[in-house]
């Protein structure tokens, strides 16, 4: 540890174990929103691959817990309902991956945050988007695509799928479901990428896992919390959550132009 954060590491740590936890209890409450919170935090103490090698290990067994938390089969069941969304979002994310080449990152993220801040503010003024529960398959497609583009021209996906969700009125307890599915299975897709690009290493793994328990018992701490509200208190702490994540890419975004 003391390599990647130098001499002062143990109170580095017990930061960066804080933050984890923070990102916990913010995931468990909303379902999304936990790599943000570590990545703003532990790039205040450590180069940014080191930061982004501390998010993998807490992000994908956060997800997993989130995606399984009422069993497989009901995991397997929201994987069906949205099959069409998710298709259609690795399709676009594929091929709108190639525009990464010839976009700057200034308006790959104001082309996400910017409409993301508008329809959070939006809704939470009492003038949301709302879609039918099951608006059909060229919708949920065309939604699917549009989330696509955005995370294959920045690697952000998940204010677009929770925007999606949440005008579907989609119930908190499937939300939450479905958030942990896809956020689960682009995590073991993130894990390989980096095991790969080295910055998951054997100098980083051990600083990854060792947030892997503060995560999880802030998670634990937000569930408890998530258990306690209703639809309509889940719905407002979402779009809360939503308008701060679109801030922060819109913040991104203009300090890289």
């Amino acid at each position: 540890m003391e390599t990647l954060l130098g001499a002062n590491w143990p109170v580095l740590m017990l930061f960066a174990a804080a933050v984890a936890m923070a990102g916990g209890v913010v995931k468990g409450v909303v379902g999304f929103a936990m790599p943000m919170v570590l990545i703003s935090g532990l790039s205040s103490i450590a180069p940014p691959e080191v930061a982004l090698a501390g998010v993998i290990l807490p992000t994908l067994f956060t997800n997993g817990w989130q995606a399984l938390r009422q069993g497989v089969r009901a995991a397997a069941g929201s994987l069906a309902r949205f099959r069409v969304f998710l298709l259609a979002g690795l399709v676009f994310m594929l091929a709108s991956a190639q525009l990464v080449a010839v976009m700057s990152q200034a308006v790959m993220l104001l082309l996400i945050g910017v409409p993301i801040v508008v329809y959070a503010a939006f809704s939470l003024a009492g003038r949301p988007l709302r879609l039918p529960p099951r608006p059909g398959w060229r919708v949920e497609a065309g939604i699917g695509a549009v989330a696509g583009v955005f995370g294959g021209i920045s690697g952000v996906w998940g204010p677009p799928t929770v925007a999606m969700l949440t005008a579907l009125q989609t119930e908190k307890t499937e939300q939450m479901r479905i958030q942990g599915v896809i956020y689960g299975l682009g995590a073991v897709a993130l894990l390989g990428a980096h095991l790969g690009s080295g910055v998951l290493n054997p100098a980083t793994v051990p600083l990854s896992a060792t947030l892997i328990l503060p995560a999880l018992g802030g998670m634990w701490l937000g569930l408890r919390i998530q258990d306690r509200i209703d639809q309509a208190m889940f719905r407002r702490l979402t779009l809360a959550v939503l308008v701060i994540a679109g801030l922060n890419l819109v913040r991104r975004g203009l300090l890289s132009l």
